[in-house]
């Protein structure tokens, strides 16, 4: 069956042209049975036909499909759109503008649906630095008023108050020193000092700077066998112990006790080599993964709370990582554990 949707402004006005003129013509040749008059009669009306009606849909049809066109892409046009406006938008098809509204159509429905997530996802951070900045300040609030209400000439607490307070300041300090370095990672104001270094002893200086946090819960740190050949990498080297204590940590913290924590290091081609921190503790629920990068994002609010922490050592983390051009992932299972990965540049001669 014959479909005009597909047809150009002058497929459409040559196929309308044609229909109008060829019965016309044959009732000319009716009425004056002489074919050369038919014929004169037959191109006359085609033309005719033809160019009304290519000017009517360019000049109708196709101003406002230009409209619409300017709207999407709302921008003034410059001379370059120009020429596509009068010369190449012409020939689509009214098929291939409707397919291009319908792309367009899809594209802003996608970005206001990250716009919405985005949205919410602000106000939850907001809403989570509130609560980590109030905490503190709360708590040495009442310590500087307990003090200041007769507490300061009681040797037995003004010392503990004090102490307590000053834990307090460290914990606004360090929280206030994690959001700036988050901030210079995103504005590129971070440098980095790349070297070649083997990864396996930057983990070992790790493991050896946390033993005494893991043998409190009996954890044992170790590399995987198999994993021990060493492998260069070309990293800042004091950025990637960074984020090997806070991935190390957080596996001690959320670790079981008698529990093990491995780091295994592969080789993934001639460019990549590829670190993987895993332990054996309480893993992580599978709708959390997609988020658990994110700043103050946590997984449980009242054991994170617990165990301390900024909850923005991940986001650190992620940031590094992204600014080493590489990527950062992780695999978990509830109550088999978890494995934080991600990669990292091979040795540069």
């Amino acid at each position: 069956m014959f479909s005009a949707k597909n047809l150009s402004p002058q497929q459409l006005s040559t196929s309308t042209a044609f229909i109008i003129a060829l019965p016309i013509s044959i009732g000319i040749y009716f009425l004056q049975p002489l074919w050369w008059i038919a014929l004169i009669s037959f191109f006359v009306i085609f033309s005719g036909s033809y160019g009304l009606i290519l000017f009517m849909v360019q000049s109708f049809v196709y101003r406002k499909i230009k409209l619409v066109y300017k709207l999407i892409y709302q921008t003034k046009a410059s001379k370059r759109e120009e020429f596509y406006y009068k010369n190449i938008l012409p020939q689509k098809s009214i098929d291939e503008v409707r397919e291009d509204v319908e792309n367009w159509a899809q594209q802003r429905k996608a970005e206001i649906e990250v716009l919405k997530q985005n949205e919410a996802y602000r106000k939850e951070f907001l809403q989570n630095l509130s609560h980590e900045l109030k905490t503190p300040i709360f708590a040495i609030q009442g310590y500087v008023d307990t003090l200041l209400n007769g507490a300061l000439d009681n040797p037995e607490v003004n010392t503990k108050f004090l102490e307590s307070a000053s834990r307090n300041i460290d914990r606004l300090v360090n929280l206030v020193d994690d959001l700036d370095e988050i901030s210079k990672l995103e504005r590129g104001e971070q440098l980095l000092y790349k070297s070649n270094f083997i990864i396996q002893e930057l983990v070992k200086d790790v493991f050896e700077s946390l033993s005494i946090k893991a043998d409190k819960k009996q954890i044992r740190l170790a590399i995987k066998k198999g994993c021990e050949v060493p492998l260069a990498v070309h990293a800042d080297i004091e950025k990637i112990r960074q984020v090997l204590i806070n991935l190390v940590d957080n596996a001690i913290k959320y670790g079981k006790i008698n529990g093990l924590i491995e780091a295994s290091v592969y080789k993934i081609d001639r460019k990549t080599i590829l670190i993987e921190i895993s332990d054996d503790g309480t893993g992580i629920a599978e709708e959390h993964l997609g988020r658990i990068f994110e700043r103050f994002y946590r997984t449980d609010l009242a054991r994170s709370r617990k165990v301390g922490g900024s909850g923005l050592g991940l986001a650190i983390c992620k940031h590094i990582i992204e600014a080493h051009q590489q990527a950062i992932h992780v695999r978990s299972t509830i109550d088999v554990g978890s494995t934080f990965g991600f990669t990292l540049e091979s040795r540069k001669d």
